[in-house]
């Protein structure tokens, strides 16, 4: 009987130490300090009688550009009945930004007017919240938890050099085509490009040895 109240008491206090545990989400391997990403349209209505932009629409879409900060990782889409020439009119300003017109523009609140084009332009940004995270000091932690700061250096670079932030949310289907020329070109480079220093670290080592 005392074994019994021993086994019962001793499952009593190991079940109350797990519930405390189970809001750790950093008892693991798995970061807790992860990429967030976030999305954003714009939305642009330009004259376009005919299927052109009016005179002076170009100079105004430029200039919405600009005080959006157009650049690389935005996308630009065209929205509206006449996509033939206000496209391609678009398209050449957005080409001064590097951009290309894309097809298929996300939906936005209201209809497009008749004579008019609708221009958006999707942001796409991915950042890890909170990253530094100096919260907990560094010590040892008998709760075998993860330092507060664990994944944030590598998730905020990954953050930053992803061309794409939506591939860190859905991956690309594959094209169904094999270029064995683009999988080798980077073993190719390794192989025959000169290392980085190379020739000032001979200079230094030769001078030394004078």
């Amino acid at each position: 009987m005392r074994s019994k109240f021993a086994l019962i008491a001793l499952s009593s206090i190991l079940a109350g130490c797990t519930a405390g545990m189970a809001d750790m989400p950093d008892r693991g391997l798995a970061a807790v300090n992860v990429p967030v990403v976030t999305s954003a349209d714009y939305a642009f209505d330009a004259s376009a009688p005919g299927g052109s932009l009016a005179p002076g629409e170009a100079d105004r879409l430029n200039s919405w550009f600009q005080t959006l900060g157009l650049g690389y990782g935005d996308a630009v889409f065209v929205d509206g009945g006449y996509g033939g020439r206000a496209a391609a009119q678009v398209a050449q300003v957005a080409g001064r930004y590097g951009l290309l017109v894309q097809p298929g523009a996300p939906v936005t609140a209201g209809a497009v007017e008749p004579n008019m084009v609708r221009v958006v332009v999707s942001r796409r940004r991915a950042e890890v919240p909170g990253c530094p995270n100096w919260s907990r000091p560094a010590q040892p932690n008998w709760a075998n938890r993860t330092m507060s700061n664990y994944g944030c250096s590598v998730n905020s670079n990954l953050a930053a050099m992803v061309a794409d932030p939506v591939d860190l949310i859905r991956g690309r289907d594959g094209t169904g085509v094999l270029d064995t020329g683009t999988a080798s070109r980077t073993v190719d480079l390794y192989r025959t490009k000169p290392l980085t220093g190379a020739g000032a670290l001979k200079a230094v080592s030769s001078k030394g040895s004078n």
